[in-house]
């Protein structure tokens, strides 16, 4: 292999050294290892960064991915597209990636024009839906899999559907270090002369270590000589959030047995050269781990290939490894079983010894030269396997997997529906009704799309103009004395309500936010911060989970500009707060929704989750609104795959029967908001596909086959009645499509293309 492949230029993208965790000390090992079996070859990193600024990287890492900003990975595939690649080698965890379940790798992967090699360094058992998502995303989006144990093989399998001859079973590598006495060692330690056992690797609570501090007493009883080690700095994610009360915990433990002066704590993340030293002084290494769902151990590898007799619980890596004599397992918990196989190791050196021989036999063929090796040839295999595709398959996308090209953007009948005064609420067909005014809800629709214009480099002048009107409708509705909006205005300027709905005020709000957060005119966004701050307080007094919602899309765009808001923040946990709580009270396992009865824009409800969460971290926020979105979603799709609104004509009680129609498009319109959130939080694109479904709604694929867009006004029309359309196109559903579409618009710009060619006949 080292002479034949053709593998020259290689990028390994995970986590690398000097950060601290296993990920990391692979990678650069990994790295390390080919370009040393096959200096030939040209290795780079590209680094995954879970604190600002990174870390002090050396020259081998040419890129740095920030954790949690999508963006930032599709900045990285586009750099190593550029790079003369012949491979990715892509190293999986699931904790060190961002988004849900770490789903925004998925979105790096499906840029990338090289194959992929994958190491899965986990494989679950019973995954959560975004892990599953992740995973099957992995093995679709990957040239060949990498796992490390046979098991990880058969679950990739039988859980996954992966198949066979996609995947590689390479062991973990290991330092090349000789089959030597203990005692060479011991002296460096200050434990001369007494017997060394040992654990290492970055500590939290599933480590287990408790539970060989209990069955120190018993082993001391016998072999009073004995010293415990443990090895290892607290893991950066566990110090962030309980500092080192673990460890802590585990000395106090070890003075409640009186064994302190037999347990030595090195609280270091060691290099590699002293990292061997250690494990050279111990005659018994421990994994004491407390589930069996671990599938790979690069601690126990370590250890096992340095020929050390292992007593370790039966997590998957370790039963698999330590098989036929090759170590002892103990059940999971058992500190009395701990001191007893302990004690018959030390009392049988025979025994002992051989264990050791058996595990170091083993090991050879884990040294990382030989390592480097099998990755090479899964390399030149995923390099083939891809050229063999590009000869047999066309490259060009057929129309189910490419973007779906969007209607032209037409704002002729929203400018007929607009005057020096706002947006008209109503037409008769496609001319304006003077007689029913303007309404406030519409006008701060009229303002968001103005802003998603903007962004979508639409012609200035109209949309300022667009811009001007809805944001001067907005000033002059708000009420200072109220601090409430009206909403109904008639044709000659008076204001028909006293204040406008709860509703009405929460749309203002979201208006008044993306005016802050995302409008690109100054006066705008000044103007607009300072009605949002005067506008705040009310929502938090509001009883409907609609203006919640409304308001908690503001608060989000809001807060991309002004993020030290403590007030606006406080307002969002607030509202969180209620929404999650009211889910909790509401849902049922047929009903997965915030209310008793679905009505009008529902999908806000879920959007508003999903915004704040994943803006906030909250992972049970962004997956409970992604669990309201998938089953509103599947609730809105008919058997024949295309979107069905909730019906105005009735709405839909549960336990009752449920109306489908008047369809509305104000309710397509939150569907495709909803999904486009979706997708940029998980990076999944099913969502999208979702948005892409709502969005045909509009031009079509519905339950008549009737479009609602109408090309030749620009305008659409009011609903799907149960035989027509309604010949009426209002300012509402005008809106609710030219945001749906400009939103798509802005979707497709980041949207990654499929990386597989597509077959064509032959």
């Amino acid at each position: 292999m080292k002479e034949t492949s053709k593998v020259r230029n290689i990028a390994f993208v995970g986590d690398h050294l000097p950060r601290k965790c296993g990920i990391a000390t692979f990678t650069t090992d990994l790295l390390a290892a080919v370009a040393t079996a096959h200096p030939q070859s040209r290795c780079l990193a590209v680094s995954v960064n879970d604190i600002p600024g990174g870390y002090e990287y050396p020259e081998v890492v040419r890129f740095e991915i920030e954790e949690q900003d999508l963006s930032s990975y599709l900045r990285a595939a586009d750099f190593l597209n550029i790079s003369n690649l012949d491979i990715v080698c892509l190293q999986h965890e699931f904790g060190i990636f961002g988004g849900p379940a770490g789903g925004h790798i998925l979105a790096f992967l499906r840029e990338l024009k090289m194959p992929v090699v994958t190491t899965l360094h986990t494989v679950l058992r019973d995954p959560k839906t975004d892990q599953r998502r992740v995973m099957e995303g992995l093995i679709s989006l990957s040239t060949r899999l990498v796992v490390m144990a046979e098991r990880g093989k058969r679950m990739l399998q039988e859980i996954y559907h992966a198949p066979p001859a996609k995947i590689d079973l390479i062991p973990h590598g290991i330092p090349d270090v000789g089959f030597v006495d203990p005692a060479y060692f011991k002296d460096q330690f200050g434990v001369e002369g007494r017997v060394v056992l040992l654990t290492f690797g970055l500590l939290s609570p599933n480590k287990g270590i408790e539970h060989v501090l209990n069955a120190l007493p018993q082993v001391l009883a016998e072999f009073p000589e004995v010293v415990y080690i443990v090895l290892g700095a607290t893991h950066p994610n566990e110090l962030r959030e309980h500092g080192e009360a673990y460890r802590l915990s585990l000395e106090i433990l070890a003075k409640k047995n009186k064994v302190d002066k037999n347990v030595i704590f090195y609280n270091q993340f060691v290099d590699l050269e002293n990292l061997k030293e250690f494990i050279g002084a111990a005659d018994l290494y421990i994994t004491p781990y407390l589930t069996e769902t671990q599938i790979t151990s690069g601690t126990l590898a370590y250890a096992f290939g340095a020929g050390k007799a292992v007593v370790s619980t039966p997590y998957w890596h370790a039963a698999e490894l330590l098989a036929e004599d090759r170590g002892v397992l103990v059940p999971f918990r058992d500190a009395p079983a701990i001191a007893r196989e302990v004690i018959g190791l030390l009392r049988d050196d025979t025994r002992r010894h051989a264990t050791r021989k058996n595990a170091y036999k083993i090991g050879r063929e884990m040294v990382w030269s030989n390592v480097a090796q099998l990755y090479m040839r899964s390399f030149e295999c995923a390099r083939l396997e891809v050229a063999a595709l590009s000869r047999k398959f066309l490259a060009t996308k057929t129309l189910d997997h490419k973007p779906r090209e969007l209607p032209m953007l037409k704002l002729s009948h929203l400018s007929r529906m607009t005057d020096s005064t706002g947006v008209f609420q109503h037409a008769i067909f496609s001319i304006p009704n003077f007689s029913e005014g303007y309404c406030t809800d519409d006008n701060a629709r009229a303002f968001i799309l103005s802003v998603l214009l903007s962004e979508l480099g639409e012609d200035p002048e109209c949309v300022r103009t667009l811009a001007t009107t809805s944001a001067a409708f907005l000033h002059h509705a708000f009420d200072r004395k109220t601090k409430r909006f009206h909403n109904h205005l008639s044709f000659d300027r008076r204001w028909l309500d006293e204040q406008g709905s709860e509703d009405c005020h929460g749309r203002a709000l979201w208006a008044l936010g993306i005016g802050v957060g995302r409008s690109p005119f100054r006066s705008f966004q000044m103007m607009a911060g300072q009605l949002f701050a005067l506008a705040l307080p009310a929502l938090t007094e509001f009883t409907s989970p609609r203006a919640w919602a409304f308001g908690l899309i503001g608060i989000h765009e809001y807060l991309r500009r002004l993020g030290g808001d403590s007030l606006v923040n406080q307002t969002r946990e607030i509202l969180t707060s209620r929404l999650m709580e009211l889910f909790e009270a509401t849902a049922q396992p047929d009903w997965q929704w915030f209310e008793e009865e679905l009505s009008y824009d529902n999908a806000k409800l879920a959007c508003a989750l999903i915004l704040s969460g994943h803006a906030t971290g909250q992972q049970a926020v962004l997956e409970r609104g992604l669990q309201a979105l998938r089953w509103l979603t599947q609730l809105q799709m008919s058997e024949k795959d295309h979107f069905r609104p909730i019906g105005s004509n009735g709405f839909y009680r549960h336990g009752g029967a449920r109306a489908n129609f008047d369809q509305q498009p104000i309710e397509a319109q939150a569907m495709v908001s909803a999904c486009l959130e979706a997708y940029r939080a998980t990076s999944d694109v099913s969502w999208y596909e979702q948005a892409q479904r709502a969005f045909d709604w509009f031009i079509g694929w519905n339950d008549l086959g009737l479009e609602l867009y109408s090309p030749e006004t620009g305008g659409c029309h009011d609903g799907l009645h149960v035989d027509r359309v309604n010949g009426n196109q209002g300012a509402e559903s005008t809106l609710a499509f030219l945001i749906s579409l400009a939103e798509m618009r802005l979707a497709q710009n980041i949207l990654t293309s499929f990386k597989e060619p597509i077959a064509v006949a032959e």
